[in-house]
């Protein structure tokens, strides 16, 4: 009987053990399966135009950003073909004055740099990227045809002038350009914060070699944003001064249609991030649930503070973030208090919100500062349209008989441009990655340090260059004329070069430091405030010429900036944005050291 027991025991310890083995077994091919669903399928929760689950090997990465740098490349001649040389058309079409012009279009082109907020706020909230770059596109496109028959019917724009007599345009003429101009800053607007993020969008974040790609991704992306616009300031500037303003602008209006044609085209192809809901009511509900709880304490253990149990966050597209111990304040909206203790109810997101939700706020305070210091960099870019075309513009602009148009010489910072970012992709990062062991070989806070650095020598040199061009000015005698200087434009190569360099440097830097700093459900909105800054850099030098011509021109005096600026003092304009720029770099690097990174949990 005790042989048999024992023997009915070991075959039930038999029968148990071939269970474990095999739940063993069921477990280690469930984990074997799920590695290769991560090999096969991304891990950042995107999905294909039918929101399916895609897989890596037929979607995303560099076979769908062809269609979207494709795209780029068109929007932007589309664009710059406008932009480049607005401030020529303005003075020789519309008879506007120097300090006029230059003041409407640093309005203008800062105004473009708000509207992404528009269109980011859609993408990020309702629309998703994709029909936000559909529909703004077409947009842009209504603008770009209402430019063109601005400039090609005889009637929407003022007569050319007769002697020194030259016709003012009516309010109804200004009320078709702009509404052209605004057009196109309205689809511009829902276009640039998509476009840059949705290209990133299609590298798996959760995969460390196409992490990798996304960084070069960024590189790129802005040599295709320097290719479109180098063809539009020579090609499409030469076509508009010297064949007709109404075909400048025609061209660049029929590339548009290219550029929704080319977007369209790779829509199989592309990975899709489903939007989130609208980013403003998540941060209210933060602020107004953390005031509502002002008298609760905050508990010493973040764990807990109200977070869901699900791998991925509430937020739709987004994953979670770790708690930080900045700005404790706001955590008080993630404090769980005795009634919803109680009662288990933790549906009331305007009385309580997860770790996640409050670490977007919190990203976006830490990311403010450096915002804040971008402002500079972008007034001093804005010289590029403004003041350093209309240096140019009295400077001697003749090669043999030909003619060159002060705003092509911007294609020298496109060259260096072009020359920089492959230089910087292929061997820059990789001698850097060798010193400091990062696999991006520079941070984007220290690569957008070094374009600030730059643009302080560019400003630097511009004003010498005005110094230069007022002593050959004074030889000619034409200090009370109208005439150019007979110093050669191509002494601007320098400094157009130098501000290619910087931006290289310090735009590309930003890009990806808001894209890959930004909450997941928040980038596009992230991208547009990092875009604002442009705006804010028009409106700012706009501003400081609206003072200075003020200041400078009290008492009767030529002021810095008069319409003969052989009678000007330029060079002080150039200096006052050099002294700027380096009170300005000195706090940037205050913020930069003092910054905390973005982490996902």
């Amino acid at each position: 009987m005790k042989v048999r027991r024992w023997r009915r025991k070991d075959k039930h310890h038999l029968i148990q053990e071939m269970g474990v083995l095999d739940d063993q077994n069921l477990l280690l091919e469930a984990a074997l399966l799920q590695e290769e669903n991560i090999d096969l399928f991304t891990g950042d929760g995107s999905v294909d135009f039918e929101g399916k689950s895609v897989l890596k090997s037929k979607t995303g990465n560099w076979k769908a950003c062809y269609f979207i740098l494709g795209n780029e490349i068109c929007e932007r001649l589309a664009f710059y073909g406008v932009n480049t040389n607005l401030v020529s058309y303005l003075t020789q079409k519309l008879h506007e004055g120097n300090v006029s012009a230059a003041r409407m279009v640093s309005t203008w082109s800062g105004t473009c740099y708000i509207t992404p907020l528009i269109g980011a706020f859609l993408a990020d909230a309702y629309w998703g990227k994709y029909w936000s770059i559909a529909v703004f596109s077409i947009i842009h496109f209504i603008g770009m045809s209402t430019l063109t028959l601005s400039a090609s019917v005889p009637m929407f724009r003022p007569g050319d002038c007769e002697g020194s007599v030259c016709p003012s345009a009516t309010p109804s003429q200004y009320a078709i350009l702009y509404t052209g101009l605004y057009l196109v800053s309205l689809g511009m607007g829902g276009i640039k914060p998509c476009i840059s993020s949705f290209g990133a969008d299609q590298f798996d974040d959760t995969d460390s070699y196409e992490r990798i790609q996304k960084a070069s991704f960024f590189n790129w992306f802005y040599f295709t944003i320097s290719i479109g616009c180098l063809i539009a300031s020579t090609l499409i500037v030469w076509i508009q001064e010297n064949v007709g303003w109404d075909i400048g602008f025609g061209i660049p209006s029929s590339f548009m249609v290219i550029s929704i044609i080319f977007f369209f085209c790779g829509t199989r192809l592309y990975r899709f991030q489903r939007p989130g809901g609208s980013p403003l009511t998540r941060i209210c509900q933060v602020l107004v649930a953390s005031i509502s709880k002002f008298r609760l304490k905050v508990p010493e253990d973040s764990s807990l503070l109200y977070e869901t149990s699900d791998t991925h966050s509430t937020i739709e597209g987004s994953r979670k973030l770790e708690h930080t111990e900045e700005i404790k304040f706001l955590d008080k909206a993630a404090v769980l208090s005795a009634t919803e203790l109680q009662t288990g109810d933790f549906s009331n997101n305007w009385r309580l919100c997860t770790v996640t939700q409050v670490e977007e706020l919190k990203v976006l305070i830490r990311m403010a500062p450096i915002w804040a210091t971008s402002i500079i960099f972008s007034a001093v870019y804005d010289q590029m349209s403004t003041t350093f075309i209309e240096q140019g513009m009295v400077m001697n602009r003749m090669i043999g008989p030909l003619l060159i148009p002060a705003a092509s010489l911007s294609t020298f910072s496109i060259f260096s441009i072009l020359f920089w970012i492959p230089f910087y992709d292929k061997i820059l990062v990789p001698l850097a990655r060798k010193y400091t062991g990062k696999a991006k070989g520079f941070t984007e806070l220290q690569r957008m340090g070094i374009g600030q650095v730059i643009s302080i020598f560019c400003m630097l040199v511009a004003g010498l260059i005005e110094i230069r061009r007022l002593h050959f000015a004074s030889k000619l005698g034409s200090s009370n004329e109208t005439a150019a200087s007979s110093l050669s434009i191509f002494w601007q190569i320098p400094q157009y070069f130098l501000m290619g360099a910087a931006e290289i440097f310090f735009y590309i830097g930003k890009m990806e430091f808001f894209y890959d700093q930004s909450p997941d459900a928040m980038r596009s909105l992230c991208t547009a405030f990092s875009l604002l800054t442009s705006s804010l850099g028009s409106y700012s030098n706009s501003l400081v010429l609206t003072i200075v011509t003020a200041v400078t021109t009290a008492g009767g005096k030529p002021g810095w900036i008069p319409d003969n600026l052989n009678n000007g003092q330029l060079y002080n304009y150039f200096f006052l944005w050099a002294g700027l720029s380096l009170a300005n770099l000195l706090v940037y690097v205050i913020c930069a050291m003092k910054y905390k990174q973005k982490k996902c949990s």
